[in-house]
């Protein structure tokens, strides 16, 4: 039986805030009388909306009540009730998510329908975020490749490279093309960025609001911006301009690897592409079209293989909104109480990251958990991993030690430790994993390990139920998006009975 929910994203960035409606069409995939396993079947974005400038009260400050009133307006263009949202993600990205009070701006968006996720996107997930979108995880999946996707917006630009779908490599740098803003209509500076008074100072002709630009110094500024591009890409060698812009928080491509194809997304993309012929080079007061222009000359489409994304500008509102499944098990785990948990993102090990020796799987989870960070430190981040169909004790046990070193970040932190497991040994992995804490931590640290596995309890559907025994209240479990993927998000909240599930992920 097919079923439908709708679906809601929302994305705050650096130039442009905007959403997206998506129906999903759920479908119970196992055959007969097996215990039931729902996916996604298929997606459809049935509204875009307008695409609007991010409203600021200052350089530091966004302007909630005007973005909210957006919104407000765009749920009405697109005739839908928030009470008929199943779903939702609010993200803000780039420049805008190191605004004074980029979270409280979030927070008080999924407010418009429910249970939302919220997350103020650090540059690396941005960068996985926008490379979905754009449709460069699936190209590299379908073509046994490797892809890059480079987004760039009006601050940043997020680089994540793919291999057969599986992130394997990310970064972020001060390259957009709002880094400096000109007065309407012409070329006098209203606006430059910090690095970027610093990279026009290097270059031997400083920057400074107020001043007035010709045509050829513009074109020396974009020109740089296209060549750090290329050193970043392997084509140049890099130089330190390229260390000097690469966003707080990441760090620089391994560039171990050959690129078969790249694509680009985000706004300047649009005139990558030539999307919109009849933009004037100075009609957004930016350097957008000129750098977009200027990229499509290169030696990037020269020397690498480019094909075109399936988003451009709205690459990362469509990879927030479009991409979740669900869970659903029946060994779980969890010390106490602690329930609700909400906008966790998940950290989900390949097949190729689980097949490594013990020490170095350690390591990979330590790094890749970087990928969350934001300016102000590590979030809580829960570990998603497949395991072993048959698992031994032993197994169990040495899997239990990998996730204590790779996790000790998380273990540091006031939230719960949260693993999950695709396979059904949860229960005896959490255990596992409480017992060992125990050993070595003074204070007690809360362990939720679930796995995704349907078991045969009769009370479990496309969801997973986890009942506290004391007080009998139930918690519904519901997220992640599917397992070939590489960044979710996930919500427990607490119910007085199994209730169908909302679905709030990114």
């Amino acid at each position: 039986m097919r079923e439908e929910i709708l679906s809601a994203g929302i994305d705050i960035g650096t130039s442009t805030t905007q959403l997206v409606f998506t129906r999903m069409f759920l479908e119970n995939i196992s055959p007969g009388a097996m215990i039931p396993k729902v996916e996604i079947v298929d997606r459809q974005v049935i509204y875009r909306s307008q695409i609007h400038f991010t409203p600021l009260l200052s350089p530091t400050m966004i302007d909630a009540d005007k973005v909210r009133q957006l919104m407000e307006q765009e749920f009405i263009n697109a005739g839908v009730n928030p009470a008929d949202i199943d779903t939702g993600a609010v993200i803000i990205t780039g420049e805008t998510a190191r605004k004074e009070n980029a979270r409280q701006v979030a927070d008080a968006l999924s407010l418009l329908a429910g249970d939302f996720v919220v997350a103020t996107a650090g540059p690396d997930l941005e960068s996985i975020i926008s490379g979905k979108g754009a449709g460069a995880a699936k190209q590299s999946f379908d073509q046994n490749s490797i892809v890059a996707n480079l987004d760039i917006g009006g601050g940043t630009t997020n680089i994540a490279t793919y291999e057969v779908g599986e992130v394997i490599d990310t970064t972020c740098l001060d390259i957009g093309g709002r880094l400096i803003k000109f007065e309407k209509g012409g070329t006098e500076v209203t606006y430059i960025s910090e690095k970027w008074r610093e990279m026009t100072r290097r270059m031997g002709m400083p920057v400074k609001v107020g001043d007035q630009l010709n045509r050829q110094q513009i074109d020396r500024i974009v020109d740089r911006m296209v060549e750090i591009l290329q050193e970043v890409m392997g084509l140049k060698p890099a130089t330190n301009d390229l260390a000097f812009l690469i966003g707080r928080g990441t760090r620089d491509l391994h560039r171990n690897y050959r690129l078969d194809q790249i694509c680009f997304s985000g706004g300047v993309a649009v005139h990558i592409y030539d999307q919109e012929p009849s933009t004037t080079d100075y009609q957004y007061g930016d350097l957008g079209v000129l750098l977009g222009k200027a990229i499509r000359r290169s030696s990037l489409f020269q020397q690498l293989s480019v094909f075109d994304a399936v988003e451009t500008i709205r690459a990362t509102v469509i990879g927030a909104g479009s991409h979740a499944t669900d869970i659903s098990g029946s060994t779980i785990n969890f010390s106490r109480d602690v329930f609700p948990i909400k906008n966790v993102p998940a950290l989900r090990l390949s097949l190729k990251d689980e097949a490594l020796p013990g020490a170095e799987l350690a390591k990979t989870i330590r790094e890749k958990l970087s990928w969350f960070d934001l300016e102000t430190g590590a979030q809580h981040v829960a570990l998603a991993l497949k395991g072993h169909r048959n698992p031994d004790s032993q197994y169990v046990q040495e899997l239990a030690d990998i996730i204590i070193q790779g996790m000790d970040v998380m273990i540091k932190l006031p939230q719960p430790l949260i693993v999950i497991v695709e396979e059904g040994f949860g229960k005896v992995l959490g255990q596992s994993i409480e017992a060992k804490l125990k050993r070595t931590l003074e204070d007690k640290k809360d362990v939720i390990c679930i796995n995704i596995t349907a078991g045969t309890a009769s009370e479990m559907t496309r969801f997973c139920i986890i009942t506290n025994e004391q007080t009998h209240i139930k918690a519904v479990w519901v997220m992640f998006m599917p397992w070939h993927t590489s960044w979710e998000f996930a919500m427990a909240c607490p119910t007085e009975s199994a209730m169908p599930f909302c679905f709030p992920m990114l």
